[in-house]
């Protein structure tokens, strides 16, 4: 396994300068840990791309991978925007303190009330999906005699290399406007023609984990020939996010700049064939930021060994702080905390503790000998880990805990027994 991690003169496993298993000492185990200087690190890393390459454009972080408030306070300190996709986000980001011009709102059945609470609190631009929403919003607008920034977002006929369940930008989606049907041309009339509505430009998403440039230069190429036949010169592309993180030795993901450097050039090149001036770019990260700042930290329990067969080792959390192996067989590695480096001795599957045979957190591990007690560290697992989370099994979701400069906090407090109880209502009859 290629080192994914970082180590002490002692060979144990550190996140933030603070070793693994002294983090699950003091805090507890399951539990979420993030090395920020990671996450600045990402964020800076895009937004020097475009800066190198005398780009105007917006890098906002895609809040479904990771939505806390700290998460948003780190994102405001680093400047950059925010995607959200609900009004509990846009809720996290008011308690944030963040900047609410900097924020887009995406989604595919944005309610009356979210609409309603963008609308009341300011947000820069709302990523319009549908009809019925254009409908919803521009009536909003109308009573309460506002004007909006808005991105359309369309289904641009490009299919990534992905999971079937992450992936967004063909035809037969439930995301967007339709572009092959001429549904996208009718929603920008409609939008282009209404007083109070601006249309800055369109949006689409091809998927995640994509690790070939070739499907962002198709997009980026698509949008750009899509505008120019509806005779629409937008001042924002956005090409979304998606792009692949290194999970296991299977990934061999491009750097960043790849994929940016390839969607500026396809946009620069298609633009000036149209005659069109070059529209800023806007792109979506929220795994490539999130992702591999992130560890899991898990207790070893029990062990199963099947002869002939396998053997399982199960730890105290799974299906309900990591659903992502269970949902589409996502891959992981995992690590000792102790010992990272050691040398492997058998191959387990780590199990979780739910009530579930599809509970498995890594499916086949390579491990040094392990016993009851020993902490297990799963590696970038920092998107889509505790944004998934759920109290199945009435399992509390674990805490979440910042790491930097040698300095741990929780940011997000675990849940109690008593967390999982207080909306219960008595039955009676």
């Amino acid at each position: 396994m290629t080192n994914n991690y970082d180590m002490n003169e002692q060979g144990e496993l550190i996140i933030g300068g603070i070793t693994a298993n002294a983090l699950a000492q003091e805090f507890k185990t399951p539990l979420y840990v993030y090395d920020v200087a990671k996450i600045r690190q990402a964020m800076r890393g895009f937004q020097q791309i475009f800066a190198d390459a005398q780009t105007d454009a917006v890098v906002s972080f895609a809040s479904k991978a990771f939505s806390t408030t700290a998460m948003y306070e780190v994102a405001k300190q680093e400047k950059i925007h925010l995607d959200v996709v609900s009004g509990g986000e846009i809720m996290t980001a008011l308690n944030a303190d963040f900047p609410m011009e900097h924020v887009s709102f995406n989604g595919n059945n944005k309610s009356l009330e979210e609409l309603e609470l963008a609308l009341d609190h300011g947000l820069g631009t709302i990523i319009v999906d549908n009809l019925y929403e254009l409908e919803m919003l521009t009536t909003l607008l109308d009573e309460r005699e506002q004007t909006q920034d808005i991105l359309l977002r369309v289904t641009p006929g490009v299919e990534a290399h992905t999971h079937d369940f992450i992936s967004t930008g063909q035809t037969d989606s439930k995301f967007g406007f339709d572009v092959q049907s001429g549904q996208a041309e009718k929603a920008y009339q409609i939008a282009s023609a209404h007083p109070r509505v601006n249309v800055l430009g369109v949006h689409a998403h091809i998927g995640s984990q994509i690790f070939d440039v070739k499907g962002f230069e198709a997009v980026a190429a698509r949008l750009v020939e899509i505008v120019h036949s509806w005779g629409f010169a937008p001042k924002v592309i956005n090409t979304g996010g998606g792009f692949g993180i290194r999970y296991t030795d299977d990934d061999d993901p491009k750097p960043m700049s790849e994929f940016i450097l390839a969607i500026i050039k396809t946009i620069r090149a298609e633009t000036l064939e149209y005659g069109m001036p070059m529209p800023a770019i806007w792109i979506e990260p929220g795994r490539s930021i999130v992702g591999p700042a992130g560890t899991s930290l898990y207790t070893i329990g029990a062990r199963k060994d099947v002869p002939g067969i396998r053997s399982y080792l199960s730890v105290d959390g799974g299906m309900g702080d990591n659903i992502r192996p269970a949902l589409y067989q996502a891959q992981y590695e995992a690590v000792l905390a102790n010992q990272p480096g050691a040398a492997t001795q058998e191959v387990v599957r780590v199990a979780g503790k739910y009530c579930e045979s599809g509970d498995v957190l890594v499916w086949q591990q390579a491990l040094p000998a392990t016993k009851p007690g020993d902490v297990l560290a799963v590696l970038a697992t920092g998107a889509y880990g505790f944004s998934m989370a759920s109290n199945y099994n009435r399992n509390p979701v674990p805490a979440v805990i910042f790491v930097e400069n040698g300095q741990a906090q929780v940011v997000v407090e675990r849940q109690s027994y008593a967390d999982l109880l207080r909306l219960d209502r008595h039955y009676e009859n």
